[in-house]
């Protein structure tokens, strides 16, 4: 057993079966054990993202931050916000674009890494001490409480977020908590533990099919909800993989899609090693589109990576991509990074970039 594990059949033995919700934020947050509360050791341990593929990722929103700061009418300070920025490397890509390449926009920028863990907060200063040095860097656990002019966004982070999960069974929703038998975790089926749970099928609308499995991304819900709050003129970029939710609850998605990941391996096996494996579920961007709109946030674009980044490179001919004094042998490697991507079977048309904003005509 994991220490997460004892931890976890002791409080399911004294106080009942827990909602997945809770057993999954533990199992990635708790603070000593928790699957990204742990220093960063090891890259591409169990997967790797966009950022991991080439610089030219973060390249390419540097470029679209830019625009906004543009269309913001170049303010003197502009908040650019990244959350579940880990280690710090996709806000170097970043940083060390705008400090190279714009320069104007790079005075104007104030960058908040925010990190729950507080050990990988410590990686992530070591890594982006200059751009802190110089006054357009801080690393926090929170998001900032106001953001005047700015842009929050994610890739990969909302995936992360801790979901409960659902069935219909018998022409009703039940919720599948986790229990403890025989030395093992099990699910078991209870009424729903809130009325959120309804109201967020009933909201979107959607009903489930009879025997349908689920997931209700709450915590979604409310970081969106608290995040337009937050934001008095700006933006909110979220990349992630999921569908809207006429997709992600059709018949092809009739288990879910909640998954774990482990050694670069896929499985169902949600319960296996707590604290030592990652859980995601796909993002439901109709719920982030329907809350991010109680705060104010007003959809712009929802699209594919592919069609996402092309937008971006295309104008310059993806110029971003190589760095000076390359060979010809990097730059087709560089090529052949940037089409991991963008092609429509690697990166490109599984994974999509929403676009909100709030406070602009």
């Amino acid at each position: 057993m994991t220490p997460l594990e004892e931890l976890l059949a002791d409080r399911i033995r004294r106080r009942g079966p827990l909602p997945f919700a809770d057993f999954m934020r533990e199992c990635l947050y708790h603070p000593v054990h928790g699957y990204y509360s742990k220093a960063e050791s090891q890259r591409f341990a169990d997967y790797y993202t966009s950022v991991d593929v080439h610089p030219i990722f973060g390249r390419l929103l540097a470029r679209k931050f830019a625009w906004m700061w543009e269309q913001l009418e170049r303010p003197k300070e502009f908040l650019l916000v990244e959350a579940g920025a880990g280690v710090g490397r996709l806000a170097q890509h970043v940083l060390d674009f705008c400090a190279a390449k714009l320069t104007e926009f790079y005075a104007a920028v104030r960058y908040v890494a925010v990190e729950r863990s507080a050990l990988r907060r410590e990686q992530a200063g070591k890594r982006l001490r200059p751009h802190a040095t110089a006054g357009h860097l801080r690393i926090s656990p929170e998001i900032p409480a106001q953001i005047p002019a700015g842009c929050v966004f994610s890739n990969e982070f909302i995936d992360a977020l801790a979901v409960h999960r659902v069935v219909r069974t018998g022409g009703m929703l039940q919720e599948i908590f986790v229990g403890w038998d025989n030395g093992k975790f099990i699910d078991a089926v209870r009424p729903v533990s809130t009325c959120a749970i309804n109201e967020y099928f009933a909201t979107q609308p959607v009903t489930l099919r009879e025997g349908q499995h689920a997931e209700a991304g709450l915590e979604a819900c409310d970081w969106i909800t608290e995040v337009g709050r937050r934001i008095a003129r700006g933006f909110v970029v979220t990349i992630d993989y999921g569908h809207r939710a006429e997709e992600l609850f059709d018949e092809r998605h009739m288990r879910g899609t909640l998954l774990a990941y482990r050694d670069h391996r896929v499985s169902e096996d949600f319960y296996a090693v707590p604290g030592e494996q990652d859980l995601t579920a796909h993002v439901n961007f109709t719920a982030l589109e329907t809350w991010g709109q109680r705060s104010g946030l007003e959809t712009r674009e929802l699209t594919s990576q592919t069609a996402f980044l092309l937008a971006l490179g295309e104008s310059n001919e993806f110029a971003d991509l190589y760095d000076p004094g390359q060979s010809e042998a990097e730059q087709i490697r560089a090529r052949l990074q940037l089409k991991t991507l963008i092609h429509p079977e690697g990166m490109g048309e599984r994974f999509q970039a929403l676009l909100q904003r709030k406070g602009l005509t």
